[in-house]
């Protein structure tokens, strides 16, 4: 086979020339985060890094992804598969997504629209944090076919806020709400303290220097501004700065969304609907009864507390549980299509990153989330064929060995 062929075997179609670029600097995404701490500032990579306390919960989370093993059988393809799928009515490339995360444009100023154009031309979910740093208006002009919006809990004057987010979402054109119940309480992550983040972006001197010893990260700063919550603008009264947003919206926002009022932003949007951060069967079973399209399992990628089981070792039984009532979604600890592919094998319709992806932007700037979804894509096919799944769905197929499976 000649060396085109070669390389339309093994490409991305569409994507070929810019895969080729950069694969040999960053075949996986661990060469991302090899090359990270030296692109952007240090506090920019320990936000995009760590999780909570000692960041045991990623390790664990990384940890049983890997220890599941899977039993190949052969002679069945003798080609990789195509990884298209079907998620809430919706055609994408891939069983892979954009997780929501807060703040992405801390580790690449101008993060959010990078990211959801990568998502579109791509042809997969991207999910904008509802704090992220790109309003919900601005990422739907950009990716009109791809575009999911997660949303925490604002209860104040009876949801007011959430209530008119979910307007805003329909009038976009969303297409899947996603309500986030992992976080009742904001946790300290000792590595974001250490470097000199808290509650609010004050750089100072340490965090200066750093900036000017990036100047590819400045260049983006100065392009886009700080970080802040941009959605949440339109409802602070008139506040501008990026800090005193970042005040309102957290003296707005707290609390994890209860079960009463899960069924009412149910009855509010007519869309599909997922809720994020079950770990739990009998969990996945109250949210199917309030007519929930979704489960999206996740333990928020172990940042909000370290002692949590690893998602996948909870993917079985939840699964087993949901059956074909509902999609699953799964994140936490996902760095390959590998990965994905082990999602996929113990019972999930699609698996996110978010971690990955702010590696890639950190390595490489606005280039890092398309190439990264490349890197995907392209691990995704080869592994599936690998164990002879001729599509995403006939993983579940597979003979998994997996070490760790909690049993309720």
């Amino acid at each position: 086979m000649d060396d085109d062929k070669i390389r339309q075997s093994f490409m991305p179609a569409g994507q070929t020339e810019n895969f080729l670029k950069h694969l040999r600097q960053f075949p996986t995404s661990s060469y991302f985060r090899r090359m990270a701490p030296r692109r952007v500032p240090r506090f920019a990579f320990e936000y995009c890094d760590t999780g909570a306390g000692d960041d045991v919960g990623i390790a664990h989370n990384w940890a049983s992804l890997d220890g599941v093993k899977i039993v190949p059988r052969y002679g069945v393809t003798a080609v990789s598969p195509p990884v298209d799928v079907e998620l809430f009515g919706t055609r994408y490339a891939a069983p892979i997504g954009i997780a929501p995360m807060g703040g992405p444009s801390m580790v690449w100023p101008g993060a959010d629209l990078i990211l959801a154009k990568a998502a579109q031309a791509a042809r997969v979910p991207y999910t904008l944090g509802v704090v992220g740093g790109a309003t919900i208006e601005q990422v739907a002009a950009v990716a009109p076919d791809v575009f999911w919006l997660q949303m925490y809990r604002f209860a104040r004057n009876d949801h007011k806020i959430g209530f008119d987010l979910v307007r805003r979402a329909a009038a976009a054109g969303v297409k899947v709400l996603t309500l986030t119940v992992d976080t009742p309480v904001r946790t300290i992550r000792s590595r974001e303290a250490y470097a000199g983040l808290g509650w609010e972006f004050k750089p100072d001197l340490r965090m200066f220097a750093e900036m000017l010893m990036r100047p590819r990260w400045l260049m983006a700063l100065l392009r886009n501004g700080y970080p802040r919550f941009a959605s949440m603008q339109e409802y602070a009264g008139g506040l501008t700065a990026t800090n005193d947003i970042i005040r309102f919206a957290r003296s707005e926002m707290g609390g994890a969304f209860l079960w009463d009022e899960i069924a009412r932003f149910r009855d509010a949007w007519k869309g599909p609907m997922t809720v994020k951060g079950i770990m739990h069967p009998e969990d996945a079973e109250k949210a199917l009864s309030l007519g929930i399209d979704g489960i999206w399992v996740s333990n928020h990628g172990g940042r909000q507390i370290e002692a949590l089981a690893p998602t996948i070792d909870v993917l079985p039984a939840i699964a087993e549980v949901v059956g074909t009532r509902a999609t699953i979604l799964f994140d936490s600890g996902v760095r390959s299509g590998q990965d994905v592919m082990r999602a996929l094998a113990l019972g999930a319709q699609a698996a996110f990153a978010g971690k990955a992806f702010l590696w890639s932007l950190a390595a490489l700037g606005e280039e890092g989330p398309a190439q990264l979804i490349d890197l995907f894509m392209n691990d995704l096919r080869g592994s599936l064929g690998q164990i002879g799944a001729q599509s995403p769905a006939e993983a579940r197929a597979a003979k998994v060995v997996h070490p760790t499976r909690i049993a309720f």
